[in-house]
């Protein structure tokens, strides 16, 4: 069977059947974008002052400068290769990730994950939006200007606005505007490290004393769950529009550099910044961005803000765009503006929450990170052994059809991520117990390597476990689910049908 008889393409009267303003097949005509056009948005959505904090998290694993120096380069730069390989499927099958997925674990299987992909999402939004209005509240509390309650409010409408009204404009405008915020993010950025680069102690930073091969692993966890593998439940969203004759390689390359070329270089420099500065650490941990404005002049204030913020909701454009159409795969049958619309009431309730109601947000949003953490890498492994194994692009209307190829429920891929999370998640453990005493619950499964006390408690080698769990475990086991689908063969029962032939 050649390549264009294993693959359907939908006639424009099934598009309008199957298009829900947003998971629909994007047509050829639309599809003109080229790989180097993915660097702008993962490039404008990572390049945030944001990432010189990481530095102070990094460092707070107890390990030197040399040790988070290849921690981070690794970590930051593995987990968006993950992000670029995904992206791959967005080219073969035209469809938001989510939609993607459908392939190996069924049409309706795919709401399993779905559901987790949709709270990372949600958590992701809320986070930056949080970030936001800290900011400009420490900002203004530096100038001298009110900083309370009146004009965080007015903080998080602006805020809020800027994302939902963004990500309801849609691709083509969120394009434009990436390109755009890229280089004002960029350069104020370069601006920062200009004005701040006086106060780096290369003696002090040399003096860091090394920590633990646990610590540093618990390091790249934290690093590859921080960037990465973040946004790795998004990554085809944006790839969907590329050219059908566009280069895989290409397209993984460009999405890896977008993604990874700004953090990479910012948590170095961050790490070289609080390694100079250790006092700088506290503050971070509570307003990420606010404590790093606190060591600028005056002037340079306000512009230092204005790029922080839009960078901020630059991040949050993509995640709630995507959300919006995650929701949408769920089987919510409503116009994307409308999910758009509820996903962005979720942030900003979450986002007043935390800014005018908790005590900390870090601590609880790292341990949120975490738990979600496990099951999407798991995902993410069974998703990247999918495309790996496949040579044909999706069948698009068996996408959308519980009778095609796809079926309707997989429950092979299912149960990888029931077992991946049950191991993943006992061998994490929750960071910050005191903060988010409702996670202690897992760590369960690490007795014999010193239990929850023990220093490889901390390295959380569930979420690398999880990961492989998927990768191996859709190698051994799907590889005659994907040859079947690829050969046509469709499945007849709705649970575990019998094969048969198109």
């Amino acid at each position: 069977m050649s390549e264009s008889t294993a693959t359907t393409r939908l006639t424009e009267s099934e598009r309008r059947l199957v298009e829900v303003n947003g998971i629909d097949i994007i047509d050829e005509a639309e599809r003109t974008a080229r790989p180097r056009d993915l660097f702008w948005p993962w490039f404008a959505a990572n390049v945030s002052v944001f990432g010189i904090s990481w530095g102070a998290f990094v460092l707070g694993f107890g390990i030197s400068f040399g040790q988070a120096v290849l921690v981070s380069v690794v970590g930051v730069v593995l987990s968006f290769l993950f992000c670029g390989i995904i992206a791959i499927a967005g080219k073969r099958g035209s469809a938001p990730t989510m939609v993607l997925s459908r392939a190996p674990f069924g049409v309706t299987g795919q709401k399993v994950p779905g559901v987790f992909s949709w709270l990372i999402s949600m958590g992701w939004e809320t986070f930056l939006a949080i970030m936001a209005v800290l900011a400009t509240a420490t900002v203004f509390q530096q100038l001298g200007w009110a900083s309370g309650t009146p004009t965080k409010i007015i903080a998080m409408v602006v805020v809020a606005g800027l994302v939902i009204g963004a990500s309801v404009a849609g691709y083509h405008t969120i394009m434009k505007l990436q390109s755009v915020l890229t280089w004002l993010t960029g350069a104020a950025t370069i601006a920062y490290i200009a004005m701040t680069w006086d106060q780096i102690d290369l003696a002090a930073i040399q003096a860091i004393e090394p920590g633990s091969t646990s610590a540093v692993i618990g390091a790249l966890v934290m690093l590859m769950t921080g960037f990465g593998l973040g946004w790795i439940n998004i990554a085809a969203d944006w790839s969907r529009y590329q050219r059908r004759d566009a280069s895989g390689a290409s397209i993984a390359f460009w999405n890896t550099l977008g993604g990874a070329l700004a953090p990479t270089l910012l948590v170095i420099y961050g790490l070289m910044l609080v390694g100079s500065r250790p006092e700088l650490e506290e503050g971070i941990a509570n307003d990420p961005i606010g404590t790093l404005a606190t060591i600028l002049p005056n002037w340079f204030l306000l512009l230092f803000l204005l790029a922080a913020v839009l960078a901020l909701v630059s991040g949050a454009v993509l995640g709630i765009y995507s959300s919006g159409l995650t929701l949408l795969s769920l089987g919510v049958n409503i116009p994307r503006p409308a999910a758009a619309g509820i996903d962005g009431t979720i942030m900003t309730l979450g986002a007043i929450w935390v800014v005018f109601f908790a005590q900390s947000f870090l601590g609880p949003f790292q341990s949120f990170l975490i738990t979600l953490g496990v099951p999407i890498a798991v995902w993410a492994g069974i998703l990247m052994a999918d495309i790996a194994m496949r040579r044909r692009d999706y069948d698009e209307r068996a996408l959308f059809d519980p009778r095609g190829r796809y079926g309707n429920w997989n429950w092979t891929p299912i149960v990888l991520m029931i077992v991946g999370s049950v191991i993943g998640w006992g061998l994490v453990i929750n960071l910050f117990a005191d903060e988010a005493a409702w996670n202690n619950w897992q760590g369960y499964l690490l007795g014999p390597i010193g239990g929850k006390e023990g220093t490889w408690a901390w390295a959380n080698l569930g979420v690398l476990v999880a990961l492989g769990i998927g990768i191996f475990g859709w190698l051994i086991f799907g590889w005659r689910t994907v040859r079947r689908q690829e050969e046509g063969i469709v499945e007849t029962r709705e649970d575990r049908p019998d094969a048969v032939q198109r």
